[in-house]
């Protein structure tokens, strides 16, 4: 086991390995890196309490940016539910996106001791198969090697994220047992106008102000998906815009209470 500092210096010295074992050829190829590689090097992380940011070498030779937030718990005979959330602003070129989460997540989903895992999108949609093999690689990396309960696996996201939280509850639901969207676009309809089903329980949070993504929107959606048989609940943020992230707290405690007494129990 190792902690952070060494995982960066073994980085470092993968890429000084390869610069110099290529230094005469003119087009160098990247050194050979399987997922065996990755999760040998996300196994000898030393996790500890509160925030554990990490710059993992991935099977595509890019470096994944993500937060592991572990919770002050005893972990013996104790698993604990796992939150994968998503941020807002994917197109904006921020290293530090994905740290901008904990202002509703940490307090929001404070009640269920839950390890989070917030991961950087760099700049592509959460639709883009290089990010949802990111954020499947990690929720497996984490099923493997820290105290998660694959009973409790979840999916949210704010804006962008929730857009994708959306997404990866309907089309991974071997991976995720409920989603949670927060100030989201998600309308799609099956080719022939009819609403599809989702197949895992969603609270949806949504502020009444929306600017971007009007309220009457998503309503409509959720009344068509949930006539056709879906599990989505929608909690309306009172006076709440798009732009205000981290007044979503009170909203994201209602869905920790939904996913013990509606989800869990």
């Amino acid at each position: 086991m190792k902690n952070l500092k060494p995982t960066f210096l073994c980085l470092c010295v993968l890429f000084l390995s390869f610069s110099c074992s290529n230094s005469d050829d003119s087009d160098p190829s990247p050194p050979n890196r399987t997922f065996n590689d990755v999760r040998q090097d996300f196994s000898e992380i030393e996790f500890s309490t509160g925030n554990n940011d990490i710059a993992l070498l991935n099977h595509f030779n890019f470096i994944w940016n993500f937060r592991v937030i572990m919770p002050d718990v005893d972990f013996t005979n104790n698993n604990r539910p796992l939150i994968v959330t998503l941020h807002g602003g994917v197109s904006i070129n921020d290293p530090d996106a994905h740290t901008y989460t904990d202002c509703y997540a940490v307090p929001g989903f404070a009640s269920l001791d839950a390890i989070i895992i917030s991961p950087n999108a760099d700049q592509l949609s959460w639709f883009n198969a290089y990010n949802v093999e990111q954020v499947l690689s990690l929720v497996d990396l984490a099923k493997e090697f820290l105290p998660v309960d694959e009973s409790k696996i979840v999916i949210n996201g704010y804006s962008d994220g929730g857009n994708g939280s959306w997404y990866l509850g309907e089309t991974r639901s071997n991976f995720f047992g409920a989603a949670i969207p927060m100030a989201s676009a998600y309308g799609s309809y099956n080719q022939n106008g009819t609403p599809r089903v989702m197949p895992v329980p969603m609270y949806v949070i949504h502020g009444e102000n929306d600017e971007l993504f009007p309220l009457e929107d998503i309503e409509s959606w959720i009344d068509e998906t949930n006539g056709v048989g879906s599990d989505v609940t929608l909690d309306i943020a009172s006076g709440l815009t798009h732009t205000e992230p981290c007044e979503y707290v009170p909203y994201l405690q209602n869905a920790s209470d939904w996913l013990q007494n509606h989800v869990w129990n």
